[in-house]
């Protein structure tokens, strides 16, 4: 893989990042550059890690997908934002293949509108392949949850005004099977070194966005970012959302109306309208 960003003019470290766009990231001040330049830390220290059983393919993005997403960041991250959703991992059908967090495809195309290119992990699934935004398949996390802002947002920009949305960990874990696997089923001693990093990297992004409220989607990112703020010293509020995952049986039977009626007990509704 690493002979791959060679060859494309890419730096070993940073696959997918030509060396003209790292040269931009290292030297500017914008809130996009500084974010990103924290995702890009983070990519240096994962590759120091290694997974045993049950683990036998590790998917990063931030990687192979980078194209579209540093386009998503630029495109709604160009200033400080009051409150950040915390989504795990990236999703099989989401993030895994169009590099923005919860991005299921349709939405990312149509109402995000990002757009890039996306290569391949490597080694990849053969029945998991990653086709980026040409992937067929939907996401209904990602669907429900992009589709219910849109619906109460009506465009991206109304949203994007105070909020952003970033996951906790960027990798994508899967057993010999295909089977995916959230960090939270990860061996306990592979589980805590992973996490510490992206709990580091999520207290810099907090930091470069100037977040006054990080809202957990789902009970494990919620938990996890209640711990590593706390523990970082940072003085920012920390609430949680129900997890749109069709394995959740309560988010099956009307996750719209349920955030809503959390957002609004969280007095965040104000922000994401006209």
């Amino acid at each position: 893989m690493e002979g791959q960003g060679d060859r494309s003019g890419s730096l070993p470290f940073a696959p997918g990042v030509r060396f003209k766009e790292l040269n931009s990231l290292l030297e500017g001040d914008s809130v996009a550059e500084r974010f990103l330049r924290v995702e890009l830390e983070l990519n240096v220290r994962l590759k120091g890690l290694s997974f045993q059983e049950p683990i036998h393919y590790v998917y990063n993005p931030l990687e192979y997908a980078w194209d579209p997403h540093q386009y998503y960041v630029k495109k709604y991250c160009q200033s400080a934002k009051d409150v950040l959703f915390l989504g795990m991992n990236p999703g099989p059908f989401g993030m895994a293949q169009t590099g923005v967090p919860f991005g299921e495809v349709k939405h990312v195309r149509e109402w995000l509108q990002v757009q890039g290119q996306v290569s391949k992990p490597d080694p990849e699934h053969p029945k998991r392949p990653i086709l980026g935004l040409a992937c067929p398949q939907s996401e209904v996390s990602g669907a429900r949850f992009w589709g219910f802002f849109k619906s109460l947002c009506g465009d991206p920009d109304t949203f994007f005004r105070s909020c952003f949305v970033h996951n906790l960990c960027p990798l994508v874990f899967m057993t010999r099977s295909g089977k995916n696997l959230t960090p939270g089923d990860l061996p306990a001693a592979q589980r805590e070194r992973l996490l510490q990093l992206c709990d580091d990297a999520l207290c810099q992004a907090v930091q470069v966005l100037g977040a006054r409220t990080v809202i957990g989607v789902g009970r494990f990112a919620e938990q996890r970012a209640r711990r590593a703020l706390a523990a970082a010293g940072m003085e920012v509020g920390v609430k949680g959302v129900m997890h749109p995952s069709p394995r959740n049986p309560q988010a099956n039977k009307g996750w719209d109306s349920i955030v809503r009626a959390q957002l609004k007990e969280l007095q965040v509704l104000p922000l994401l309208t006209s």
